[in-house]
């Protein structure tokens, strides 16, 4: 065939070595956290290498360190797109993450790569690695991409080094699944069946608007949630600016903003305050964050929504303090009173505004449900998520750090005057602004994730409870992570360690108290019933009662 028009040159890519792993690095879009993140994941790398020539094999790094940027991650999506060009399409390929990551800088390669993918993360609680793993893994099995996956502390122990000698014998890594099982025939009697299924029915007829503030929050690929499949659920998008919250903050008085503040003083909630505005947490910034609090609920009233996700790590985050504040107080249903605009009513009173983190849409899906169900069954209604972030075990029990940044309801902590807030770190937070911080109380929960595969919602129910440990023991997990955030203790009821990493489809995993251990296998039975009515695929996780 030929052609009278001048046609591109075909892309021409190396063949693939013999013997030879190629590396590639994720990282985030901020700077900041790149310079920051840069020695743990130069350590990483080095551990991988290591494990890989112990093999047999060597590792070829895709990408070269730069100098200028003081890293040597891929930090966006055109980067990403070229540095694919250089690989070989059949290639065993290492994505190496010692640290948070922004899956599309890597999507558009993986989608089309032809050879092995094995992502790799190192078991540490000081950079959420693990957290950028779960998020790049969830996102590949929403794309459809085949891959595998390891953890390690640092690649010597005899686990991750089998399981990367299988995936380099073999392509792939087996793990062990076992705690994963489909919901079976439910008794269409039971009463938690009969309320969960007629509150199916009601929001597929009646319907709910989930409000968006931006959507793809930190190259969350996995959290975005198509209306074609969001919309049969009977819930639909409301597609809101970041720009607008924050003319409608402007427009919040700074004597409403100090009747925030008033309310909770008076609850005994605790700010750790400083004078540095760079780095510690001053009185500017928690008013701004109260006037954010404020906006959110009028703009919720004005588009009746019936949940709310602000993204902030993509452009509020140079304009404003954090929402994370904001957000916490949002999902508790005691909280500072807020009136419309000409004060004659008071917006969403007596119940929390569910507020989905980093516009995680899968979380909106599930905040909006347990809400309902929550409610319906006269249990506190408060729910939240956590990133999935790292753990150990404690007096022969394997003990999650389940941490976020700072959305958590405060009955979650016990109260606000169990609740207080310190300034988000400068790494991700350059304006600051506060945390809802505090130790989840010990207690009875509900676990759950809504995620895509195969191009269907799917949701895993599980069960737990939140531990208490000593005061010590809580003080060192968090000076292990990120201290100034809140902390969940959580120890999961028939599921390992391996086993959550392996199987778990986000980096954030839905959490919602109950009085006791028999509600909550109650409450489970009722979401389970609730998501199986709205045509989700429903699999149970581990030790559950239905």
């Amino acid at each position: 065939m030929t052609s009278t028009y001048p046609l591109p040159v075909p892309l021409r890519r190396p063949a693939t070595e013999p013997a030879t792993a190629y590396l590639v690095a994720s990282g985030d879009l901020r700077p900041s956290a790149n310079l920051r993140c840069w020695p743990t994941q130069a350590k990483l790398e080095a551990d991988v290498t290591a494990a890989l020539d112990r093999l047999g094999w060597q590792a070829r790094r895709t990408h070269e360190y730069d100098a200028d940027k003081g890293h040597g991650f891929v930090d966006s999506q055109r980067m990403g797109i070229e540095v694919f060009k250089t690989i070989p399409r059949d290639a065993p390929l290492i994505v190496v993450e010692a640290v948070w990551q922004y899956s599309h800088h890597v999507l558009a390669g993986l989608r089309t790569h032809e050879g092995p993918i094995l992502i790799v993360a190192n078991w540490s609680g000081g950079f959420p690695g693990l957290v950028g793993l779960l998020n790049l893994t969830a996102s590949l099995t929403k794309a459809g991409v085949r891959h595998s996956a390891l953890w390690s502390e640092d690649f010597t122990d005899a686990w991750a080094v089998d399981g990367l000698r299988q995936w380099l014998d073999t392509g792939e890594v087996v793990h062990d699944l076992s705690h994963v099982r489909d919901l079976p025939p439910l008794d269409e009697t039971s009463p938690e069946v009969v309320l969960g299924a007629a509150l199916a029915r009601q929001l597929r007829d009646e319907k709910a608007v989930i409000g968006v503030f931006d959507e793809g929050c930190m190259g969350m690929y996995n959290a975005i949630f198509d209306d074609e499949l969001l919309n049969p659920l009977g819930i639909y998008k409301e597609r809101l600016s970041q720009s607008a919250l924050v003319a409608e903050m402007n427009r919040v008085s700074d004597e409403e903003a100090a009747a925030v503040r008033a309310w909770l003083d008076e609850r005994g909630f605790t700010f750790h305050f400083g004078a540095d505005e760079a780095t510690e947490l001053t009185e500017a910034q928690v008013t701004s964050q109260f006037k954010m609090y404020i906006a959110a609920l009028r703009m919720s009233d004005d588009f009746g929504l019936d949940a709310v996700g602000i993204q902030y790590q993509q452009g509020l985050k140079d304009t404003v303090p954090a929402s994370d504040l904001a957000e916490g107080l949002l999902n508790n249903v005691e909280r500072p009173p807020v009136r419309s605009r000409d004060g004659a009513r008071e917006l969403y009173a007596g119940a929390p505004l569910p507020h989905f983190n980093e516009v995680d849409e899968g979380v909106a899906v599930d905040a909006l449900v347990t809400n309902r169900l929550w409610t319906a069954m006269g249990f506190d209604p408060a729910t939240t998520l956590h990133d999935i972030r790292w753990g150990q075990d404690y007096e022969g029990e394997f003990v999650w750090v389940f941490e976020i940044s700072g959305s958590v309801p405060a009955s979650h902590n016990g109260g606000y005057d169990k609740s207080y807030s310190m300034r988000q770190p400068p790494m991700f937070f350059p304006l600051g602004g506060g945390t809802l911080s505090g130790v989840s109380k010990p207690g009875e929960i509900v676990w759950s994730r809504v995620f895509i595969m195969d191009g269907v919602l799917h949701v895993d129910l599980g069960r737990a409870h939140v531990r208490e440990l000593p005061a010590q023991e809580t003080q060192r997990r968090l000076d292990a992570t990120d201290r100034q955030w809140p902390i969940m203790h959580a120890v999961l009821h028939g599921v390992g360690r391996d086993q959550l990493m392996a199987r778990h489809k986000a980096n954030h995993v839905q959490v919602a108290y109950t009085p006791d251990a028999e509600a909550a296998d109650r409450a489970l039975l009722a979401k389970a019933a609730l998501f199986q009515e709205l045509g989700l695929v429903v699999h149970l996780c581990g030790d559950v009662k239905i």
